[in-house]
Order: structure tokens, then sequence, then C-alpha cells
């Protein structure tokens, strides 16, 4: 239970960051389009999130386990 636990505090603090990465990237995108598509920046900031969390599935590099 506490390497599940450790691997989803792991998993799910890249999963933010990732969100807030693609958020920024596709705010700053949309931005540049004319106006902010907040749908789309959603949908592509919580897609992005659910990828990081199937690839940390893989291994995260920063567990040394």
């Amino acid at each position: 239970m506490k390497n599940f636990r450790t691997w989803f505090c792991a998993a799910g603090i890249r999963a933010l960051k990732t969100v807030a990465q693609t958020a920024i990237a596709t705010i700053g995108t949309t931005a540049m389009l004319g106006e902010v598509n907040w749908i789309a920046v959603l949908s592509t900031a919580a897609l992005s999130g659910l990828l990081s969390l199937l690839t940390s599935v893989a291994g995260l590099p920063e567990l040394k386990e």
C-alpha cells in the first residue's frame, strides 16, 4: 500500500505539472489566434493529465524503486 501511495503521489505531481504546462501553452496559442477558447484549454489540459498518468504506469524515474 505504501508503494502505491508513493507512486500515486509522484504520478499526481507529474500529471499536475503536465496539465499546467499544457494549459499555459494552449492559452498562449489560442490567444494569438484572437480569443482564448477556455473549453479547448481545459479539455486539452485534462487529456494531457490523463495521458501523463497512463505514461507513469510504465515507470517513474523519480522513484528509485
